[in-house]
């Protein structure tokens, strides 16, 4: 199998998969790059995955259902373009040989799923949409902190090899701001170099991985003393469990430059 990473727009990504015939997409936010992707490879679409509702995910796949007949799959409780196969908490899908668990992870969108594989060519893989990114997570359009604060302690119990397959290449931003958390994170510090040298070439900085994002990403170390200390010192008196310390990081977040 092949992964890929077929750029949209300014920052998306509209992850691909092959088997060097036939190919599954997600959240295909437009429809040319990926129609001139299957064309330069030769290959048939098979499959859409949906994560999530918003448009830069979603505004290609009517064309490309019409052009390919592809079948589309995405989340049971969002706005979707239809018709397509519906998939909730606990459902399983079956696409070019693989078997995708759904998870339901609520935060960025009320409805927003991702697709879990616990084996692609050696080590498991994670289309995450918008719910976790390198360094960061989604905003909170529909959620709340308390919703996305357990979706992302979900997928970051996952095995740590899981390659993180994120839909926007946000991560030296995000990384700035987890700098900002975390300025004494030797990690965090060693990572954000190699993102620099790898975006300075023009190559995606993802996929991620779970292990690595629990070593940097501050969205997943809101218990570590550091990111605590740095959430009270942002917002002197508020309370320090656990949501609370997500709550203020991503509010945080909203507002840095």
């Amino acid at each position: 199998m092949h992964l890929t990473p077929i750029p949209a727009f300014s920052d998306n990504y509209i992850w691909a998969l092959h088997d060097g015939q036939q190919a599954l997409v997600v959240d295909p936010g437009e429809s040319e790059g990926v129609t001139a992707w299957l064309h330069q490879n030769a290959l048939r679409l098979d499959t859409i995955l949906i994560t999530h509702h918003h448009a830069d995910h979603t505004g290609g796949v009517a064309a490309l259902r019409e052009a390919t007949g592809a079948r589309v799959i995405g989340p049971a409780y969002e706005t979707m373009p239809e018709p397509l196969q519906r998939v909730s908490q606990g459902d399983e899908v079956e696409v070019l040989g693989l078997r995708l668990s759904v998870m339901e992870v609520p935060g960025h969108t009320a409805g927003h799923i991702a697709y879990y594989t616990p084996e692609m060519d050696g080590a498991p893989l994670l289309f995450c949409g918008d719910t976790l990114f390198s360094g960061g997570c989604g905003r909170l359009f529909e959620g709340t902190p308390a919703q996305m604060l357990d979706s992302l302690t979900r997928l970051a119990a996952l095995p740590g090899d899981t390659r993180v397959c994120c839909t926007h290449e946000y991560t030296l931003s995000n990384l700035k701001f987890a700098q900002a958390v975390e300025p004494g994170n030797a990690k965090l510090l060693a990572y954000t170099e190699r993102c620099k040298v790898q975006r300075a070439q023009n190559f995606p900085t993802l996929p991620s991985s779970i292990a690595l994002e629990k070593h940097i990403n501050p969205f997943l170390r809101t218990r570590e003393p550091a990111v605590v200390r740095a959430a009270l010192a942002h917002a002197p008196g508020s309370a320090d469990d656990e949501v609370t310390v997500f709550a203020t990081l991503r509010e945080w977040k909203n507002v840095f430059k």
